[in-house]
């Protein structure tokens, strides 16, 4: 694995976890969403092969490249938690990656006019010398309504979601794609299912030390 410069977030800490934690992940989607708990963490990308296998089903290899990611950070920091993600968009038992330019985006969207897409985002959280290895799967289902040319250049034109798979984003105006979205948690489209990783760090939390008293 590559070393990569390490990313410190999180600087107002309202809590602190038992162990360290590290975020195997170089999106910062998944960074931002995993500040919103406000405790310490750092960031590595881990050098993995995404490939998917022979005939594996889009669910298996979102829950396969998240704990591959976790498992590679943790061996270089056995003492620490990781928490790895992998989302696959999927049309069907196809996947689709992410447009990477406008004329890619356009083809993706005038693809999934009318259709239901599904967002497998997977999750996994090991601590080698805890003795840690959970993993959860969210399951988003995404109902496009009926697009016109107009309506997707004009979405492209203006929210460019080239790093998104399915080309667009739901937290922003993507969502007016959508004829209905289905999902037990709001985030895990975003890229990390955080009622899921809230739960599972609620139980290595305890409350930030308080800042000793200056001595005069």
């Amino acid at each position: 694995m590559d070393s990569k410069p390490l990313i410190y977030v999180a600087d107002t800490q309202e809590f602190t976890l038992s162990r360290p934690l590290w975020l195997a992940s170089g999106s910062r989607y998944r960074r931002e969403l995993l500040a919103r708990l406000r405790l310490p963490f750092a960031v590595h990308s881990p050098e993995i092969d995404e490939t998917p296998l022979p005939a594996e089903p889009p669910a298996t290899l979102a829950r396969r490249l998240a704990l591959a990611k976790a498992r590679a950070v943790a061996e270089l920091h056995p003492a620490a938690l990781v928490l790895g993600s992998d989302q696959v968009c999927a049309l069907g038992d196809a996947p689709l990656g992410k447009p990477g330019d406008a004329a890619a985006q356009i083809a993706q969207l005038e693809r999934l006019s009318g259709q239901t897409v599904i967002f497998h985002t997977a999750v996994a959280l090991v601590g080698l010398q805890a003795g840690l290895w959970q993993q959860h799967l969210d399951a988003t289902r995404c109902v496009f309504r009926r697009l016109s040319s107009r309506d997707i250049e004009e979405y492209v034109a203006a929210e460019p979601a080239y790093d998104c798979a399915g080309g667009f984003k739901c937290e922003g105006l993507g969502i007016s794609l959508l004829e209905r979205m289905e999902s037990l948690d709001p985030t895990a489209i975003i890229g990390l299912p955080m009622i899921w990783v809230a739960d599972a760090l609620r139980a290595h939390r305890s409350p930030a030390p308080t800042p000793a008293a200056t001595v005069r």
